[in-house]
């Protein structure tokens, strides 16, 4: 008989406490603690020694398996984030904002594989059949052999997968909605998602099945769910993406079989996400580049370069304490450069307003974007717009100095294909990378300083 093993789970983080309380000691949330039966079936000794796996020589596995290690989607930039397709017998955790189009990217994935004979399940906890069919009639997705279901138990959604032939794909939308008969507790808590997720994985490994799990996410933007879920899947995909902008963005924070900086971006169109395979030319799509306070940063995600604008407006202030606003960059960065920019450039921005946008709702988390977020300041400060045929990149230190980047061939090399004509670049960047371009090295930001006074104010 199993022992009782009656527990308080906090919904927000996972942890347990013996007895309830208002507030859980590890996450800080109030009112999240629910009682649950933690108590699972015991299991036999003669069935427990008949689950363990026995080991195995590495030597002995090499060369004996010809099947291919990874399945494509179809759809150029879902493969480049996953690494090049989906792994067999692997657990892949997508999650996003609602409506941020994550059901829609996976049904025509789904789709996609459908039609080159793969078997492919998608199970729906949140919309019957026929919803799902509409969205696929809307996607012109309708006549594709994607097997439909609509299933909250896991132990049914298991049956239904074994009987039948092998499924290559199982989309799960979504994790949060399942329950399974082992664990006494509502769907949606932190032991029927953990219990769910685990009994899904071991299908991915047992049958080679690529499993895709749909999770939902909190007003801090994280998967909801216990942590562990995301520590027990092979991948963690976030789909990203503002309401205001058409396009959004697939990136990779876990990857086990691929790169973790990798992104992909798609546009949301009437028939459904469509792939951009030159986001460079969509980021600066619509730039003003005789405005001041604008530069053009050319940056690295993962392989791929992409060139982004960044805006900046330096306002004087009416308040005691300056406002600092920051989207799509790290607002303890920004922080930096006006300090670096305040004590060794003789910039006064203490008592300014600074505001700091990456266009297109794109996030940039590496350095490389300091120089032109500098350059991007002081053209706001200085009411001079900066070269319209020009791109930065280059790190700032503390002690004023540009550092260099990686990638430096790369990212020269997509601003002469979109016709830059000049670079903004640390001295020590490799200045036969690209010929075509006019190469201009700095190795103070006080450089760069001199350097747009010396072009003089530009604003029309």
């Amino acid at each position: 008989m199993a022992r009782n093993t009656i527990r308080f789970v906090c919904q927000n983080c996972g942890a347990q406490y013996p007895r309830w309380s208002g507030r859980c000691d590890q996450c800080g949330e109030w009112n999240t603690l629910v009682e649950e039966d933690t108590a699972a079936a015991p299991v036999s000794g003669a069935a427990r020694k008949a689950r363990s796996g026995r080991p195995v020589q590495l030597s002995d596995l090499a060369g004996g398996d010809d099947q291919p290690p990874r399945v494509a989607t179809g759809i150029a930039e879902l493969d480049r984030v996953t690494g090049g397709g989906l792994v067999r017998g692997s657990a892949l955790l997508v999650g996003g904002d609602p409506g941020i189009g994550k059901s829609t990217l996976l049904l025509q994935a789904a789709a996609q594989l459908a039609r080159t004979g793969k078997r492919v399940v998608y199970v729906s906890g949140e919309e019957a059949i026929d919803q799902v069919r509409l969205r696929a009639q809307r996607l012109d997705l309708a006549d594709t052999p994607v097997a439909l279901a609509a299933e909250t138990n896991v132990e049914n959604i298991l049956a239904t997968l074994e009987d039948g032939p092998a499924s290559d794909l199982v989309v799960i939308d979504s994790i949060q909605t399942l329950w399974t008969d082992a664990i006494e507790s509502a769907p949606g808590t932190v032991s029927q998602v953990r219990a769910s997720a685990q009994t899904l994985i071991r299908h991915a490994k047992r049958t080679g099945a690529s499993v895709v799990l749909v999770g939902h996410v909190t007003k801090d933007g994280q998967i909801a769910g216990p942590r562990v879920v995301e520590h027990m899947v092979d991948a963690v995909l976030y789909f990203e993406g503002d309401g205001a902008h058409q396009f959004r963005v697939l990136r990779a924070v876990k990857n086990r079989f691929g790169p973790t900086d990798e992104i992909g971006v798609f546009e949301m169109t009437g028939a459904g996400l469509a792939e951009v395979p030159n986001p460079s030319a969509l980021f600066l799509g619509d730039r003003d580049a005789r405005a001041p306070g604008t530069a053009v940063f050319a940056g690295m995600e993962g392989t791929r370069p992409i060139l982004v604008e960044i805006q900046a407006l330096v306002a004087p202030t009416t308040l005691a304490t300056p406002r600092r606003a920051v989207v799509g960059w790290d607002s303890s960065r920004l922080a930096m450069v006006l300090a670096v920019l305040d004590a060794h450039c003789g910039l006064k921005l203490g008592a300014q307003d600074v505001y700091l946008n990456v266009a297109g709702g794109l996030k940039i988390v590496e350095p490389a974007a300091d120089l032109a977020v500098a350059a991007a300041l002081v053209s706001s400060m200085a009411r001079a717009a900066l070269p319209a045929d020009a791109v930065y990149f280059g790190e700032v230190s503390l002690s004023g100095a540009v550092r260099p980047v990686g990638h430096d061939t790369a990212r020269l090399k997509e601003a002469e294909k979109l016709g830059f004509a000049r670079a903004v670049v640390p001295v020590q960047s490799k200045r036969d990378a690209a010929p075509a371009l006019s190469l201009s090295s700095v190795d103070t930001l006080a450089g760069l300083v001199a350097m747009i006074a010396v072009d003089g104010p530009r604003e029309t």
